[in-house]
């Protein structure tokens, strides 16, 4: 049984019943599932918290009518199953009883500990008596702080909105709203970044059927029908079971269902599913070394895709998650993905930082071992606690929270540091800095050389002019990527700095920069770009935003920048860019977006300034709708994109649009994989233009695992060429994929 599923299940046995007689058994339940994790714990705690929370809450009920202990106990069984230890279940039975009854933290801390108290504390809400409108984010900001102690603060508060979701049916229907729509910009978020996949997933279809019930409905369908039909992974299953018992390897191979919104974004991926897409097949082992040797026997016996194939052991990702992922064929022609990792893998997945315990006992243990290996007597001097589950993007989010006073600020500014989908890691020097010798810095992804500069100096990062990239000088503008080599030019110290460019705002990614140029800009009287206001909803932002992690647009970052590496900054080159963008744009027509190209009409607003969306680019012959933005723009999208069902489905105002394609064609932005090779690059030139198209501007990123990533931009004549110019593209030998530049759709 997935573990989502056992979540299920088992909450329901402290809903089952209202009756006091029930509800002693449903603590003990909870005693048998936290002891099948944890033989040898301590009861005494949990059966004493139980004693005082149902004492506490009796004669309170929920919106359902059920009593109040019902929350609670569900609550403490989701995270049992999942595998928590005793202080986080005995604090998860107490989250709401200083909220919500007479009992103190006082009275916590004397009956149940410091540790205790502290996770209550974390989860207990502000009360909007004395904080008004800002009481949700400042309990957030709160619970975050808490967090970045003791993790367990948030997966206590993940399990309450689970709970809380489940029962949400009860409450009116923009309260759902509003209760969903945080829990989708949040709390899923954290979840995701925490690694409690368990939990994640079920937020996931949950927050879906709120907001989206009709695609959730069609969606439903779909899984329905398909499980009314033969399931061939199960023969696909059985094959692979022989092939490793055959081989000598000791492997469990299950079929995992994917989650509701898993199948919605596939579909919307692929267009169309196959009856292998509505499940992949899990491979447990027992070793990291049995997870290539199946690897090994997949390949062998199996057709492979090549494509799909992925290594999150020896590069795990930032959230502790570890598999490895690929894609076989059986001789029938049928695809099915595998995930393969280890039992203890699994169980990280799954729960991610629930899997790992308490973090101060193993913060301990590590001390311990230190002053035995100093020599030195066990407890002798202060034991600071190095938690490991206190990963970059949670130390980056508690630095930037204290510059942002303003609670709708802060508000903002957490929705966009989570909607960072990855994190990178780069490596960063700075000339004459102490200790400068390229020390690993966590970032998002989508971070540019500003972004770095900040994070990596603070407020002396006004100071930046110039950057190095992997040895090339590269403008600061330039987007990072992951194992990057940063070198970092900084202006003399003495004297005021010249500081940052207003046009930095529209490169940051991280909040904390996106702050401090603010602030200095600010203080020195400049102007700053205007922002979407702070308290306004994620789903009304102008939907032609650049999207998180994508590289900007190859005229705002010169490839081959020749800025110097001391002296000028590479901010004017940048400024001249702009410049000239903004000459071209003013001697187009009204109406027409910024590439004289591309024409798109919306009847019925003349004038009006119309933008293509920079998530999928469409192009003349493309289907297309828009939509109205700020400032009586219209951004157009083609009718595939997933920004419009999204926008659409939230009630935006839809447009009719039609191409009115000049002479001069079209301009397109594609992206070819390939395994690298020599003349690579030339053979796709001599193919591009053999084809009348002109490059615009080419990227080529540093090749990876013998695989390189080619980005142009490129004049067609004639947009209808475009099919034939990507099937021609995809001949030449090393390419294995072509696809128009989109953002990427989450697995």
């Amino acid at each position: 049984m997935s573990a989502v599923r056992g979540l299920r299940k088992l909450s329901r046995v402290a809903l089952r019943g209202a009756s006091s007689r029930d509800l002693p058994d449903a603590i003990e339940h909870v005693a048998k599932v936290h002891r099948a994790h944890h033989p040898g714990a301590d009861l005494r705690p949990l059966r004493r918290a139980y004693v005082l929370a149902e004492s506490s809450h009796r004669g309170q009920t929920r919106k359902s009518g059920e009593p109040y202990i019902t929350h609670p106990l569900a609550v403490t069984l989701l995270l049992a199953q999942l595998g928590a230890e005793t202080t986080t279940l005995t604090a998860s039975l107490l989250h709401d009883t200083v909220e919500d009854t007479a009992v103190t933290l006082d009275q916590v801390r004397r009956e149940f500990g410091e540790q205790v108290c502290y996770l209550v504390d974390g989860v207990t809400k502000l009360e909007k008596v004395d904080y008004g409108s800002a009481a949700e984010p400042e309990t957030f900001r709160k619970m975050l702080l808490a967090t970045g102690n003791d993790v367990r603060v948030m997966a206590i508060k993940l399990a309450d909105r689970l709970h809380n979701m489940r029962t949400l049916g009860v409450m009116r229907r923009e309260k759902q709203v509003r209760i969903a729509k945080v829990t989708r910009d949040v709390l899923i978020p954290l979840a995701e970044r925490l690694g409690i996949q368990a939990l994640k997933s079920e937020l996931e279809d949950l927050v879906f059927a709120v907001l989206h019930p009709e695609e959730h409905a069609r969606t439903r369908e779909l899984i329905q029908e398909h499980n009314a039909r033969p399931d061939p992974l199960t023969a696909f299953a059985a094959q692979v079971r022989r092939t490793l018992r055959e081989a000598g390897i000791a492997a469990e191979v299950l079929i995992r269902p994917r989650h509701t919104v898993s199948v919605h974004r596939l579909r919307l991926k692929r267009g169309q599913l196959g009856d292998c897409d509505f499940a992949r097949l899990l491979v447990l082992v027992e070793e990291d070394a049995d997870c290539y040797a199946v690897l090994g026997e997949l390949h062998t016996c199996f057709a492979p895709l090549v494509s799909q194939f992925k290594d999150f052991i020896a590069v795990p990702k930032f959230n502790l998650y570890q598999s490895l992922h690929t894609a076989i064929a059986d001789q029938d022609g049928r695809v099915a993905e595998v995930l393969v990792r280890t039992r203890r893998m699994h169980r990280v997945a799954e729960t991610g930082v629930i899997a790992l315990g308490d973090p101060h006992a193993s913060a301990a243990a590590e001390a311990r071992d230190a002053t035995e290996r100093a020599g030195a007597p066990a407890g002798a001097g202060p034991q600071e606690r190095t938690d490991p589950t206190r990963p970059g993007w949670l130390s980056r989010l508690l630095e930037w929270q204290s510059h942002a006073p303003d609670p709708n600020t802060f508000w903002q500014e957490l929705r966009d540091e989570l909607a960072q989908d990855l994190e990178i890691t780069v490596y960063c020097a700075v000339p004459g800095a102490e200790g400068s010798g390229g020390s690993a810095l966590p970032l998002p992804a989508g971070a540019t050389c500003v972004d770095a500069a900040y994070a990596r100096l603070g407020e002396a990062g006004h100071r930046c002019i110039g950057a190095r990239v992997n040895g090339r000088l590269a403008a600061l503008t330039t987007v990072l990527r992951d194992g990057d080599s940063l070198q970092l030019f900084l202006e003399p110290g003495q004297g005021s700095p010249s500081g940052p460019s207003p046009e930095w705002l529209a490169h940051v990614r991280t909040p904390s920069a996106r702050l401090a140029i603010r602030e200095w800009l600010s203080a020195h009287g400049q102007p700053t770009p205007d922002r979407q206001n702070p308290g306004q909803d994620p789903d009304q932002q102008d939907p032609d935003r650049q999207p998180a992690g994508q590289p900007q647009p190859a005229a705002e970052v010169p490839a081959g920048s020749t800025a110097p590496a001391t002296g000028a900054a590479p901010r004017p080159a940048v400024r001249t860019a702009r410049t000239r963008r903004r000459e071209r744009t003013a001697q187009q027509p009204a109406g027409h977006d910024r590439y004289a190209e591309n024409v798109p009409v919306v009847p019925g607003r003349p004038g009006a300034p119309v933008r293509l969306a920079r998530c999928c680019t469409p192009v003349p012959t493309d289907a297309v709708t828009g939509f109205p933005v700020r400032g009586g723009a219209v951004t157009v999208h083609r009718e595939s994109c997933q920004s419009v069902a999204r926008m659409a489905s939230d009630g935006r105002l839809t447009l009719p649009v039609r191409w009115e394609q000049g002479a001069v064609g079209c301009r397109v932005t594609l992206r070819a994989e390939a395994f690298g090779r020599p003349r690579l690059l030339a053979d796709l030139t001599e193919t591009i233009a053999a084809h009348g198209a002109a490059v615009v501007a080419a990227d080529v990123e540093p090749p990876r695992e013998q695989r390189v990533r080619h980005t142009y931009t490129l004049q067609l004549p004639d947009a209808s060429e475009l099919p034939a110019l990507m099937r021609a593209m995809l001949r030449v030998p090393g390419v294995y994929d072509v696809t128009r530049s989109a953002r990427p759709v989450a697995d």
